[in-house]
């Protein structure tokens, strides 16, 4: 006699709450219409449902999260980079303590290379009749900023072939949720054709119908909950699957949720709320504007190179959404204006590569480029700020000569620069992308370095 399977599936929610009324609703029903039937039903989270930028996630240290997936009864995660390398490593290690689904992250560890409880490598999910469906959760392998947060990660794929002989002869089915990327999940399929179904993420790749390479059905449900991915799979009396299908729901389609607005509205506040503590008193108010060099955006470039003890540093005013104002500033303040989950970087290089990296940097286009992903939470990139860093221009604009604390710049001269990590990523600096000199500062993001910089000049201001 055949079976009928489902899998349900997100992927990197990154906290945009807007749809997820709406989420829970639908899940809700549609276990409830399979339970009618007879089918059965797994819910799965492919990672990257915690993102610091909403105050109810910072507020809570993602543990809210964990309390909106129990509620909306899912079975089975894994984590995302976001879960992993924005979260100190003690509210990582204790993120799932209340959690009622099973996390499956094989390829993280503790530096001791013993495995944390909360993190399984694999289950098998055995159904009322009988179908073992095997379940292996991979993050990506941010190996350098999980060593920084004193956690071990495995290659994905070495690891993958540990699990995969471990539960041989154990499974009817193999099920990946893999927060590679589509790339690795291409290849995976090609290296492991004994695996039945790959649920993507971190690529936000959307895959309407799925995509079968190597007989293996990739799926993807793109990012901020937009999708709802379903997997239906026939299992015929052998437990071999017979059938397979693929579909993405579009959240936009279903129907409104009474209260929904109050409840993403209220969702807000609460997390506002755990942020009201009063952190700094400023004298006057502290402005911030993305075409052109402003007081604040000169705090945050001087903090950066302070904190991470670097000659010099440079980043763009973009990563301050707005000014401070007089009086009281609250952690919410300091959140609200710098949201992004960027870390400090310092990159060390010579003269000649320090040069070359500035005056890529120089780009008339680049402030009113809008930029996507690579941690930034803003609009645009606005206007680059330079500390400890002056160019001696020509009348007709030429730079004549760069200084660096005061002195010229020295060809053959080592220095420190600190850069938003964001510029160590995609195409920006292709120089910085390939250096193996960099240094990663976890886990402080740059509000919290701004902070730091705000709290030591009003105090010695008072003083």
């Amino acid at each position: 006699m055949s079976e009928i399977i489902h899998l349900y599936h997100t992927n990197d929610l990154h906290s945009h709450f807007e749809n997820w009324p709406r989420i829970d609703k639908f899940l809700k029903e549609r276990k409830e219409l399979h339970q009618e039937t007879g089918e059965e039903a797994i819910i799965l989270d492919i990672g990257d449902h915690v993102d610091r930028w909403h105050p109810y996630t910072e507020g809570t240290l993602g543990k809210g999260n964990i309390e909106l997936l129990n509620e909306a009864g899912y079975q089975y995660v894994t984590i995302g980079n976001n879960e992993g390398i924005t979260l100190p490593h003690e509210a990582l290690d204790s993120l799932y303590d209340h959690a009622k689904f099973k996390v499956l992250a094989a390829n993280i560890y503790y530096r001791d290379h013993e495995r944390p409880d909360w993190a399984l490598p694999y289950w098998i999910h055995t159904t009322a009749k009988g179908t073992r469906i095997a379940l292996i959760g991979l993050t990506a392998f941010f190996q350098k900023f999980y060593s920084a947060m004193d956690w071990e990660l495995t290659e994905p794929f070495e690891e993958l072939k540990k699990q995969l002989e471990a539960i041989k002869n154990k499974a009817d089915v193999i099920i990946i949720l893999s927060h590679l990327g589509i790339n690795d999940d291409e290849r995976m399929a090609e290296d492991f054709p004994q695996i039945d179904v790959i649920l993507g993420a971190h690529t936000h790749h959307i895959l309407h119908h799925g995509r079968l390479v190597n007989d293996v059905l990739l799926c993807g449900a793109g990012k901020y909950g937009f999708y709802v991915g379903q997997v239906e799979m026939t299992i015929d009396r052998d437990k071999r699957i017979s059938k397979q299908t693929a579909m993405l729901y579009d959240t936009n389609d279903f129907p409104e949720i009474e209260a929904e607005r109050s409840w993403i509205e209220d969702i807000y506040k609460t997390g506002a709320q755990t942020l009201n503590e009063v952190v700094v008193d400023l004298p006057e108010a502290l402005e911030n504007d993305w075409f052109k060099v402003s007081t604040l955006t000169k705090i945050l470039g001087e903090a950066l190179r302070e904190w991470s003890k670097a000659d010099c540093s440079f980043l763009n005013a973009g990563l301050l959404l707005d000014g401070l104002p007089k009086g009281s500033v609250t952690k919410g303040d300091i959140h609200r204006i710098c949201p992004h989950p960027i870390n400090p970087c310092i990159v060390e290089v010579n003269g000649n590569e320090l040069k070359e990296i500035l005056m890529q940097s120089r780009d008339e286009e680049w402030p009113h480029i809008q930029v996507k992903g690579f941690g930034f939470r803003g609009k645009i990139m606005g206007v680059m700020h330079y500390d400890q860093i002056e160019f001696e221009e020509m009348e007709n604009g030429v730079v004549k000569a760069i200084l660096i604390n005061g002195e010229k710049l020295d060809a053959d001269k080592s220095y420190k620069l600190a850069i938003p990590d964001m510029f160590t990523f995609g195409h920006f600096f292709p120089s910085i992308q390939r250096s193996n000199r960099k240094e990663y500062l976890l886990p402080e993001f740059l509000r919290d370095i701004l902070l730091w910089k705000l709290k030591r000049i009003y105090k010695e201001a008072k003083s």
